[in-house]
């Protein structure tokens, strides 16, 4: 039996379709303990299923695949590049069948949803879990459309789960999202708790609220709201209209790893820090080898925050997409860096987005503030050189048996095609 430790509680992780199924499978992946381990979180006879498939279709099958089913939302915050993509893009409810039926074929492990607001599809999302219910679901919602009767449906369901996204206490996430906006966050998160449903919580930090989401007052607060573990992801500054000043800096970002890196060991919780989380996800885990992304209007990109595309599944299906040129050429490139604390080609190693567009295979998709990838380099490239020196440091002080395990990992994960 599986247990995860919630709120000092030993809880019990019931056997799949249950929406606390995905909660523990993502803390165990990001914890990263050893090769068996990584095999046994989705089942042994599933992981070599997947080799033997990446093998038939000669690429990497991706263990989680985001799709924002539409680009419109209820809300719009300050700084969020989705706000800048045509708020009237969608994928219909046929597309968005066929990509799950392509996906299962394929031997992806998680189906992950965004936008917009994914919840402004509701009705659909409802009925896309029902009809493909061997595939577990999970939301990155603004909360603001949750309800009685969706969290009793989402409970019946099993395979479905959401994370809330917060930017702090009320001062913060109203700052970001709107007045009034915090207090119908909490409201959800209540409905969540009554039906002991596993939710979590995701954060976007930047330079104004850094400190308090990385706070024990409130990490400890979310626990007490119902919170089952955390993302934290750190601002990026997409687009060419983008806010330099939210950005980081490197002390910041350091600020916001040894917090949360303390508190989750102290506490027995599992806060999934993107931006610092390499040495546990093995690299860039973007371009298919863990995550592979569909924005609303169709285009195949390698991550959500990389938005640059070569391939829709408006004209191909999933199973020919993974397989565009753009998508190999990043392939050939990984791993990106050799220091895992740097693994990120926008924020981490910009220098590799000049070799990426240098095949000028991939056009950007962003469509209301396009850039090309050289800008994009050049923008964050000061980013890069400030947390280099503190990344080899952190790199340096690894144990020599934690590097050979990652290049392990590496290995497994960055699946290679000879031609």
């Amino acid at each position: 039996m599986r247990y995860l430790i919630i709120g000092g509680e030993k809880k019990k992780i019931p056997p799949y379709p249950h929406h606390k199924d995905y909660v523990y499978r993502c803390s165990q992946y990001f914890q990263g303990r050893n090769f068996i381990s990584l095999l046994l979180i989705n089942g042994v006879f599933r992981a070599l299923r997947r080799v033997l498939l990446q093998k038939k279709y000669k690429y990497a099958i991706p263990y989680n695949l985001l799709i924002d089913p539409t680009s419109a939302c209820n809300i719009r915050c300050i700084g969020c590049w989705a706000a800048d993509y045509d708020r009237h893009s969608e994928l219909s409810y046929e597309k968005l069948d066929e990509i799950l039926t392509d996906a299962r074929k394929l031997g992806v492990s998680d189906i992950l949803m965004s936008g917009g607001e994914p919840l402004m599809r509701k009705n659909d999302i409802l009925k896309l879990c029902r009809k493909h219910n061997k595939l577990p679901f999970a939301l990155f919602t603004n909360g603001t459309m949750i309800d009685e009767a969706f969290a009793d449906e989402m409970a019946r369901l099993g395979n479905l789960n959401v994370f809330l996204s917060i930017e702090g206490f009320r001062e913060a996430t109203d700052f970001r999202r709107g007045k009034g906006i915090f207090d119908k966050v909490m409201a959800a998160m209540d409905i969540l708790r009554q039906r002991d449903i596993g939710f979590g919580f995701s954060v976007c930090y930047h330079s104004r609220n850094y400190q308090e989401i990385c706070s024990d007052e409130f990490l400890d607060f979310m626990r007490e709201k119902g919170a089952w573990f955390g993302w934290m992801f750190n601002y990026l500054p997409l687009g060419k209209d983008a806010d330099l000043s939210l950005c980081t800096s490197a002390e910041q970002r350091l600020h916001v790893k040894q917090k949360v890196e303390s508190y989750m060991k102290r506490k027995n919780f599992t806060i999934i820090d993107f931006a610092n989380a390499g040495h546990n996800a093995f690299g860039c885990v973007a371009v298919g080898n863990g995550f592979a992304h569909i924005n609303a209007n169709g285009d195949l990109e390698p991550c959500a925050f990389f938005h640059y595309s070569d391939s829709s599944v408006k004209e191909q299906r999933l199973t020919e997409a993974l397989a565009s040129p753009f998508f190999k050429h990043y392939r050939k490139t990984q791993p990106l860096s050799d220091n895992p604390y740097r693994p990120c080609p926008i924020m981490d190693v910009p220098h590799v987005l000049h070799h990426l567009s240098e095949s000028g295979l991939a056009h950007s998709t962003h469509l209301n503030a396009p850039e090309s990838m050289q800008q994009l380099s050049e923008k964050t490239k000061p980013l890069a050189e400030a947390w280099k020196p503190i990344a080899d440091d952190l790199h340096s002080g690894m144990p020599e048996n934690k590097k050979r395990k990652i290049r392990m990992f590496e290995r497994f994960l960055l699946y290679k095609v000879k031609d």
